[in-house]
Protein backbone atom coordinates (compact mmCIF):
# COMPACT_ATOMS: atom_id res chain seq x y z
CA UNK A 1 0.00 0.00 0.00
CA UNK A 2 1.32 3.52 -1.15
CA UNK A 3 1.87 6.09 1.69
CA UNK A 4 0.88 9.37 0.94
CA UNK A 5 4.34 10.90 0.19
CA UNK A 6 4.73 8.14 -2.74
CA UNK A 7 1.09 9.14 -3.98
CA UNK A 8 1.96 12.98 -4.15
CA UNK A 9 5.29 11.29 -5.78
CA UNK A 10 3.90 9.37 -8.29
CA UNK A 11 1.49 12.61 -9.07
CA UNK A 12 3.98 15.03 -9.56
CA UNK A 13 6.11 12.35 -12.10
CA UNK A 14 2.70 12.18 -13.73
CA UNK A 15 2.11 16.18 -14.02
CA UNK A 16 6.05 16.47 -15.08
CA UNK A 17 5.30 13.91 -18.02
CA UNK A 18 2.04 15.59 -19.21
CA UNK A 19 3.66 18.94 -19.59
CA UNK A 20 7.16 17.44 -21.18
CA UNK A 21 4.77 15.69 -23.74
CA UNK A 22 3.02 19.10 -23.87
CA UNK A 23 5.44 20.85 -24.41
CA UNK A 24 7.90 18.75 -26.30
CA UNK A 25 4.75 18.53 -28.89
CA UNK A 26 5.04 21.87 -30.07
CA UNK A 27 7.21 22.71 -32.69
CA UNK A 28 9.48 25.24 -31.28
CA UNK A 29 12.15 25.43 -33.61
CA UNK A 30 9.35 25.72 -36.98
CA UNK A 31 7.93 29.12 -34.52
CA UNK A 32 11.69 30.20 -34.11
CA UNK A 33 12.31 29.90 -37.63
CA UNK A 34 9.29 31.62 -38.87
CA UNK A 35 9.81 34.35 -36.63
CA UNK A 36 13.43 34.49 -38.37
CA UNK A 37 12.01 34.61 -42.06
CA UNK A 38 9.49 37.22 -41.31
CA UNK A 39 12.41 39.49 -39.13
CA UNK A 40 14.77 38.84 -42.36
CA UNK A 41 11.92 39.78 -44.96
CA UNK A 42 11.07 42.84 -42.98
CA UNK A 43 14.81 43.25 -42.09
CA UNK A 44 15.70 43.56 -45.82
CA UNK A 45 12.58 46.23 -46.37
CA UNK A 46 13.87 48.35 -43.37
CA UNK A 47 17.37 47.97 -44.67
CA UNK A 48 17.00 49.66 -47.72
CA UNK A 49 15.63 52.79 -46.40
CA UNK A 50 18.45 53.06 -43.38
CA UNK A 51 21.33 55.05 -43.83
CA UNK A 52 24.37 54.39 -41.30
CA UNK A 53 25.98 57.48 -42.10
CA UNK A 54 23.26 58.87 -39.94
CA UNK A 55 21.38 56.18 -37.53
CA UNK A 56 19.27 58.03 -35.34
CA UNK A 57 18.06 60.19 -38.06
CA UNK A 58 17.34 57.60 -40.60
CA UNK A 59 15.63 55.26 -38.27
CA UNK A 60 13.33 58.12 -37.66
CA UNK A 61 12.67 59.13 -40.98
CA UNK A 62 11.69 55.32 -41.54
CA UNK A 63 9.34 55.68 -39.62
CA UNK A 64 7.97 59.35 -40.52
CA UNK A 65 8.13 59.34 -43.76
CA UNK A 66 8.88 55.43 -45.43
CA UNK A 67 4.79 54.89 -46.63
CA UNK A 68 4.22 52.07 -43.96
CA UNK A 69 7.70 52.43 -42.01
CA UNK A 70 6.86 52.03 -39.02
CA UNK A 71 4.46 48.83 -40.05
CA UNK A 72 8.01 47.48 -41.15
CA UNK A 73 10.35 48.64 -38.37
CA UNK A 74 7.72 47.42 -36.23
CA UNK A 75 7.23 43.76 -37.29
CA UNK A 76 11.24 43.58 -37.61
CA UNK A 77 11.41 44.26 -33.80
CA UNK A 78 8.99 42.15 -32.80
CA UNK A 79 9.62 39.11 -34.89
CA UNK A 80 13.04 39.35 -33.97
CA UNK A 81 13.05 39.22 -30.62
CA UNK A 82 10.33 36.15 -30.92
CA UNK A 83 13.03 34.73 -32.77
CA UNK A 84 14.91 34.98 -30.03
CA UNK A 85 12.84 33.55 -26.94
CA UNK A 86 11.87 30.72 -29.24
CA UNK A 87 15.02 29.98 -30.19
CA UNK A 88 16.10 29.72 -26.41
CA UNK A 89 13.08 27.44 -25.62
CA UNK A 90 13.46 25.22 -28.57
CA UNK A 91 17.13 24.98 -26.94
CA UNK A 92 15.82 24.62 -23.06
CA UNK A 93 13.57 21.77 -24.42
CA UNK A 94 16.25 19.87 -26.55
CA UNK A 95 18.54 19.87 -22.89
CA UNK A 96 15.57 18.80 -21.12
CA UNK A 97 15.44 15.47 -22.56
CA UNK A 98 16.70 13.13 -20.45
CA UNK A 99 16.98 10.39 -23.08
CA UNK A 100 17.45 12.57 -26.39
CA UNK A 101 15.26 11.40 -29.70
CA UNK A 102 17.34 10.27 -32.49
CA UNK A 103 16.35 13.37 -34.37
CA UNK A 104 18.04 15.40 -31.58
CA UNK A 105 21.23 12.94 -31.58
CA UNK A 106 24.14 15.24 -32.78
CA UNK A 107 27.64 14.72 -33.20
CA UNK A 108 30.25 17.12 -31.20
CA UNK A 109 30.82 19.22 -34.27
CA UNK A 110 27.34 19.60 -35.07
CA UNK A 111 26.38 20.40 -31.81
CA UNK A 112 29.20 22.94 -31.81
CA UNK A 113 27.81 24.85 -34.80
CA UNK A 114 24.51 24.50 -33.65
CA UNK A 115 24.50 25.96 -29.91
CA UNK A 116 27.38 28.43 -31.56
CA UNK A 117 23.96 29.96 -33.26
CA UNK A 118 23.15 31.17 -30.22
CA UNK A 119 25.52 33.80 -29.02
CA UNK A 120 25.45 34.76 -32.70
CA UNK A 121 21.97 34.81 -32.91
CA UNK A 122 22.69 37.16 -29.30
CA UNK A 123 24.92 39.86 -31.29
CA UNK A 124 22.82 39.92 -34.57
CA UNK A 125 19.82 41.21 -32.22
CA UNK A 126 22.28 43.16 -30.01
CA UNK A 127 23.55 44.98 -33.59
CA UNK A 128 20.06 45.97 -33.97
CA UNK A 129 20.04 48.03 -30.65
CA UNK A 130 23.08 49.77 -31.94
CA UNK A 131 21.85 50.57 -35.65
CA UNK A 132 18.94 52.86 -33.60
CA UNK A 133 21.05 55.43 -32.80
CA UNK A 134 19.61 56.59 -30.44
CA UNK A 135 20.49 56.88 -26.32
CA UNK A 136 20.16 53.20 -25.68
CA UNK A 137 21.69 51.80 -28.68
CA UNK A 138 24.80 54.33 -28.02
CA UNK A 139 25.27 53.55 -24.74
CA UNK A 140 25.36 49.69 -25.85
CA UNK A 141 27.50 50.58 -28.42
CA UNK A 142 30.16 52.06 -26.29
CA UNK A 143 30.26 49.27 -23.64
CA UNK A 144 30.28 46.33 -26.21
CA UNK A 145 33.55 47.99 -27.49
CA UNK A 146 34.95 48.11 -24.12
CA UNK A 147 34.53 44.72 -23.45
CA UNK A 148 36.07 43.78 -26.89
CA UNK A 149 38.37 46.13 -26.78
CA UNK A 150 39.23 44.52 -23.10
CA UNK A 151 39.99 40.82 -24.24
CA UNK A 152 44.07 40.24 -24.43
CA UNK A 153 45.82 40.26 -27.99
CA UNK A 154 42.71 39.57 -29.83
CA UNK A 155 40.64 42.40 -28.66
CA UNK A 156 41.59 45.40 -30.84
CA UNK A 157 41.15 43.31 -34.05
CA UNK A 158 37.70 41.80 -33.15
CA UNK A 159 36.89 45.38 -32.44
CA UNK A 160 37.57 46.99 -36.12
CA UNK A 161 35.95 43.95 -37.30
CA UNK A 162 33.09 44.03 -35.02
CA UNK A 163 32.55 47.95 -33.99
CA UNK A 164 35.31 50.62 -34.96
CA UNK A 165 32.73 52.96 -33.90
CA UNK A 166 35.38 55.80 -33.53
CA UNK A 167 36.53 55.45 -37.29
CA UNK A 168 33.64 55.28 -39.54
CA UNK A 169 30.10 55.26 -37.29
CA UNK A 170 27.74 52.19 -37.41
CA UNK A 171 29.30 51.13 -41.06
CA UNK A 172 30.55 48.18 -40.04
CA UNK A 173 28.04 47.50 -37.72
CA UNK A 174 25.32 47.83 -40.31
CA UNK A 175 27.57 45.21 -42.81
CA UNK A 176 27.98 42.56 -39.71
CA UNK A 177 23.74 42.86 -38.90
CA UNK A 178 23.36 42.78 -42.86
CA UNK A 179 25.51 39.81 -44.00
CA UNK A 180 28.64 39.26 -41.74
CA UNK A 181 26.34 37.47 -38.95
CA UNK A 182 23.52 36.46 -41.08
CA UNK A 183 26.35 34.35 -43.19
CA UNK A 184 28.02 32.88 -39.86
CA UNK A 185 24.77 31.98 -38.43
CA UNK A 186 23.63 30.22 -41.54
CA UNK A 187 27.03 28.06 -41.51
CA UNK A 188 26.18 27.17 -37.82
CA UNK A 189 22.86 25.78 -38.70
CA UNK A 190 22.39 24.96 -42.14
CA UNK A 191 23.63 20.88 -41.53
CA UNK A 192 19.87 21.38 -39.27
CA UNK A 193 18.30 23.41 -42.11
CA UNK A 194 18.46 20.64 -44.52
CA UNK A 195 17.34 17.64 -42.16
CA UNK A 196 13.92 19.61 -41.11
CA UNK A 197 11.19 21.84 -43.32
CA UNK A 198 8.88 24.77 -42.33
CA UNK A 199 5.50 25.04 -43.23
CA UNK A 200 4.13 28.56 -43.33
CA UNK A 201 0.70 26.60 -42.72
CA UNK A 202 1.74 25.31 -39.59
CA UNK A 203 2.68 28.59 -38.27
CA UNK A 204 -0.08 30.60 -39.11
CA UNK A 205 -1.36 31.89 -35.53
CA UNK A 206 2.15 33.16 -34.96
CA UNK A 207 2.72 34.72 -38.29
CA UNK A 208 -0.81 36.64 -37.55
CA UNK A 209 0.14 38.13 -34.34
CA UNK A 210 3.06 38.91 -35.37
CA UNK A 211 1.64 40.91 -38.39
CA UNK A 212 -1.50 42.20 -35.72
CA UNK A 213 1.58 42.68 -33.07
CA UNK A 214 3.16 45.44 -35.56
CA UNK A 215 0.65 48.00 -36.08
CA UNK A 216 -0.24 48.46 -32.59
CA UNK A 217 2.48 48.49 -30.92
CA UNK A 218 5.71 50.99 -31.55
CA UNK A 219 9.10 49.93 -31.37
CA UNK A 220 11.32 51.75 -28.73
CA UNK A 221 12.85 54.83 -29.94
CA UNK A 222 14.54 56.81 -27.35
CA UNK A 223 16.30 60.57 -27.69
CA UNK A 224 19.46 61.43 -26.05
CA UNK A 225 18.53 62.06 -21.45
CA UNK A 226 20.24 65.16 -21.23
CA UNK A 227 21.78 64.39 -17.50
CA UNK A 228 21.01 60.96 -16.90
CA UNK A 229 23.29 59.11 -15.73
CA UNK A 230 22.31 55.41 -16.26
CA UNK A 231 20.54 53.99 -19.25
CA UNK A 232 19.74 50.37 -19.55
CA UNK A 233 20.70 48.31 -22.72
CA UNK A 234 18.62 45.51 -24.52
CA UNK A 235 16.76 43.59 -22.02
CA UNK A 236 19.22 40.21 -22.38
CA UNK A 237 22.15 42.74 -21.67
CA UNK A 238 21.08 44.12 -18.78
CA UNK A 239 22.70 41.77 -16.59
CA UNK A 240 25.97 42.02 -17.63
CA UNK A 241 25.89 45.52 -18.08
CA UNK A 242 24.93 45.76 -13.75
CA UNK A 243 27.76 42.86 -13.27
CA UNK A 244 30.18 45.59 -15.01
CA UNK A 245 29.54 47.81 -11.90
CA UNK A 246 31.30 44.96 -9.85
CA UNK A 247 34.36 43.70 -11.51
CA UNK A 248 36.34 44.95 -14.33
CA UNK A 249 35.79 44.59 -17.49
CA UNK A 250 37.35 41.50 -18.79
CA UNK A 251 36.13 39.42 -16.11
CA UNK A 252 32.31 40.81 -16.10
CA UNK A 253 32.49 40.88 -20.32
CA UNK A 254 34.53 38.31 -21.34
CA UNK A 255 35.04 35.69 -18.66
CA UNK A 256 31.80 35.63 -16.90
CA UNK A 257 30.15 35.15 -20.20
CA UNK A 258 32.19 32.64 -21.57
CA UNK A 259 31.92 30.18 -18.90
CA UNK A 260 28.20 29.80 -19.56
CA UNK A 261 28.82 29.60 -23.32
CA UNK A 262 31.99 27.32 -22.89
CA UNK A 263 29.81 25.01 -20.62
CA UNK A 264 26.67 25.20 -23.27
CA UNK A 265 29.10 24.20 -26.08
CA UNK A 266 31.09 21.79 -24.49
CA UNK A 267 28.69 19.73 -22.77
CA UNK A 268 28.91 16.29 -21.90
CA UNK A 269 26.73 14.15 -23.76
CA UNK A 270 25.54 11.65 -20.44
CA UNK A 271 26.60 10.47 -17.09
CA UNK A 272 27.14 12.54 -13.50
CA UNK A 273 29.27 15.34 -15.91
CA UNK A 274 26.45 16.23 -17.58
CA UNK A 275 24.51 16.87 -14.69
CA UNK A 276 26.81 19.20 -12.81
CA UNK A 277 27.23 20.80 -15.91
CA UNK A 278 23.43 21.31 -16.12
CA UNK A 279 23.62 22.37 -12.09
CA UNK A 280 26.01 25.29 -12.99
CA UNK A 281 24.21 26.03 -15.66
CA UNK A 282 21.82 26.39 -13.84
CA UNK A 283 23.16 28.53 -11.10
CA UNK A 284 24.46 30.97 -13.62
CA UNK A 285 21.03 31.53 -15.57
CA UNK A 286 19.89 32.04 -11.48
CA UNK A 287 22.71 34.93 -10.81
CA UNK A 288 22.01 36.08 -14.32
CA UNK A 289 18.68 37.34 -13.76
CA UNK A 290 18.79 38.47 -10.45
CA UNK A 291 21.45 41.20 -11.88
CA UNK A 292 19.16 41.79 -14.29
CA UNK A 293 16.05 42.13 -11.86
CA UNK A 294 18.74 44.38 -9.99
CA UNK A 295 19.85 46.48 -13.13
CA UNK A 296 15.90 46.88 -14.39
CA UNK A 297 15.75 48.32 -10.92
CA UNK A 298 18.25 50.63 -11.24
CA UNK A 299 17.24 51.92 -14.44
Amino acid sequence: MSTTPDLLHQKQERLTERLQQRLFSIRWGGHALISLYISVLSGLIVGLQYNAAEPFYSTATIELIVPFGSFWRSLHYFSSQAFMLLLLVHLFIILWQKAPTPAYRFTRGTWLRLTASVPVALTLLFTGYILRGDATGEAAGAIAENITQSLPILGTYLNKILFDSNAVGVQKVYLNHLIGLMVVGGFCVWSHLRRYTVSWRNHLPLTLFLLLLAPLFKTPLERDHFGLLHINGPWFFVGLQELLRYLPVFWAGIFVPATFVGALLLLPQEGRARRVTFWFMGAWLLVYTVLSVMGFLRG
